[in-house]
């Protein structure tokens, strides 16, 4: 006897806006009696705390609470009989209803520190002396188009130098006396969907360069009265150029962004804010030389 859940999408994606239909798939070698089926739907903002050593952030846990964004429980069948063999049950259940006074519908998000996410349960209740049947699927949430320009608009670029003189942290002998510039632009925004593009340029280095990569880095913040606990963590590496580049060559950029390790900068029920710091450049010879794109 077993029971499971097979939404309509099979990328589970969906939209606030939107019905969240599937099908409760139940196989039993005989039948069988209920109270009833019910369809459960919860979505939060969560803190989440990871093994190892405590820090600040995880010394927030259990002082803050889940923000809650989604919490309905609909009947899809009432109380009967299962009959043998493999039974479905079709559910259609609209995500978003005008009466429900909770938070807006936040993008799906898995973070190191917050995590938002979306869950549809089943449960088949069968009383005091039988096991009750129940299942767990996580479907995603995206933004509604309507609540996105309908012209998007150009990214913005973000013009940047790096030298030797830019960096905070000690370099190579020869690339003080020998000099180092880098020059190029990347935008400072784009949607999820989309990508992030730009070119870099390098004019001069005294030393060889091994490879050039993009990072990207994630900022989690936890607010709790006046105090704020941040955690910056590296998400992506992606490598633009492979060897001693030719100087003076335009490298273009461009960065596909992991979909359920980002989501939109957001700043949720003055507690959680999530966004993204600037790019690193990193330039390799022998160990890695970081050059940060302020």
């Amino acid at each position: 006897m077993s029971i499971d859940l097979k939404l309509s999408r099979f990328n589970r994606i969906y939209r606030p806006s939107e019905a969240l239909e599937g099908k409760i798939i139940i196989k039993t070698h005989s039948s069988i009696s209920h109270y009833g089926i019910r369809l459960a739907l919860k979505g939060s903002v969560n803190l989440q705390v990871r093994g190892g050593s405590a820090g600040v952030v995880e010394s927030f846990y259990g002082v803050i609470k889940p923000i809650p964004i989604l919490n309905r429980t609909i009947e899809v069948k009432p109380s009967g009989k299962i009959a043998s063999g493999i039974t479905e049950i079709p559910f259609s259940v609209t995500l978003r209803q005008r009466e429900e006074n909770l938070e807006k519908f936040y993008e799906t998000f898995h973070g190191a520190n917050i995590s938002i996410q979306y869950l549809v349960t089943v449960d088949v209740t069968r009383g005091y002396l039988h096991k009750s049947l129940s299942t767990t699927m996580e479907f995603i949430i995206e933004s509604d188009k309507d609540d996105l320009l309908q012209r998007p608009i150009p990214p913005e670029m973000v013009i940047f130098y790096i030298t030797q003189d830019t960096q905070r942290h000690p370099l190579l002998p020869e690339l003080k006396s020998g000099g180092f510039r880098v020059m190029g632009k990347i935008s400072s925004q784009c949607s999820l969907s989309g990508h992030i593009s730009g070119e870099l340029t390098v004019e001069t280095s005294a030393v060889p360069i091994h490879s050039i990569d993009i990072q990207l880095f994630r900022v989690e913040s936890i607010l709790l009265g006046e105090k704020i606990a941040t955690e910056t963590s590296l998400i992506q590496t992606t490598q633009i150029a492979d060897g001693d580049v030719c100087r003076n060559l335009t490298i273009p950029i461009y960065v596909i962004l992991p979909r359920l390790l980002t989501c939109p900068t957001t700043f949720a029920g003055l507690v959680f804010l999530v966004e993204y710091c600037a790019m690193e450049i990193s330039i390799e010879r022998m160990k890695r030389l970081v050059f940060l794109v302020e």
